[in-house]
């Protein structure tokens, strides 16, 4: 299997959130601000090495809190 990650709202997450290609754990890669972004929408696809290759994606809704609050 192999995990891609598209279709970023807002973009700025492609800057802060990254997929493992191998395992699909989501990582983030930069510190998140609730009073910049509260909520980003991405799409992971899962494509496995099958001839052909069949895939499969969900949807991730990461919420992000206020840890001031």
């Amino acid at each position: 299997m192999s995990y891609t990650v598209t279709n970023f709202l807002p973009l700025s997450g492609k800057d802060v959130i990254t997929v493992n290609p191998r395992t699909g754990e989501i990582l983030l890669t930069g510190a998140l601000d609730f009073e910049e972004v509260n909520v980003f929408h991405f799409r992971i696809e899962a494509q496995d090495k099958g001839y052909p290759p069949l895939s499969g994606h969900c949807r991730v809704v990461l919420q992000v809190l206020d840890v001031n609050d």
